[in-house]
């Protein structure tokens, strides 16, 4: 078993620090310097294993629709790296992940997705939410802020204002997908042609 596994971290542990107690039970702190690698430096792969710093030691620099591959990122880094309106960033058959960025004092406009839920969660800033049976009747209002997540059936319509004083940074999940594979938006303007042009 020895050599088998290598932390792939750094430690702000010194090794002779004798006010730690050995418990056998609890894994033990890498016992390495201060600020020095836990890793030999060729060591990248263990058994397929990703370190962890390899997968987020830094933003992601790439904003693109990566379905129906298999994926895995950090949602909430991209979500607030995301400056365009609307950033497919998963689309598959069943559902579609995409990044959206509203601006002070807009929203993502009234609309209604008859055969689509969809859940949407806020990463970034504070906002209103709206739904109701018709355009006309949005009885549901609810304040939304960071770590929220608003819930939309089928058949509502809704919409969410940005209340704050800066970007509302979010993502939404639709199932099935309702936007066409690798779609970026960078305003909604631009949103709201290329939906009327389908």
């Amino acid at each position: 078993m020895n050599g088998m596994y290598q932390y792939p971290y750094y430690s702000d542990f010194h090794m002779n620090n004798r006010n730690v107690v050995f418990n056998p039970y609890v894994v033990p702190y890498c016992p390495y310097f201060l600020n020095s690698p836990a890793y030999s430096s060729d060591f990248r792969r263990w058994n397929g294993y990703i370190p962890d710093y390899v997968q987020t030691g830094n933003p992601v620099t790439e904003l693109k629709d990566y379905g129906p591959e298999p994926f895995v990122i950090n949602i909430e880094r991209a979500a607030v790296q995301n400056n365009n309106y609307r950033t497919a960033l998963w689309t598959g058959k069943h559902l579609q992940v995409t990044l959206m960025s509203i601006g002070v004092g807009e929203d993502i406009g009234l609309e209604v997705h008859p055969d689509v839920d969809q859940f949407i969660r806020v990463e970034e800033g504070q906002g209103l939410v709206e739904m109701g049976d018709s355009r006309n009747n949005l009885d549901y209002r609810r304040r939304v802020y960071e770590d929220y997540v608003i819930i939309i059936p089928a058949g509502k319509w809704h919409n969410v204002i940005n209340t704050g004083n800066r970007p509302l940074k979010l993502y939404s999940i639709y199932a099935p997908p309702q936007h066409p594979h690798g779609t970026v938006h960078e305003t909604r303007e631009i949103a709201e042609a290329a939906e009327e042009h389908n």
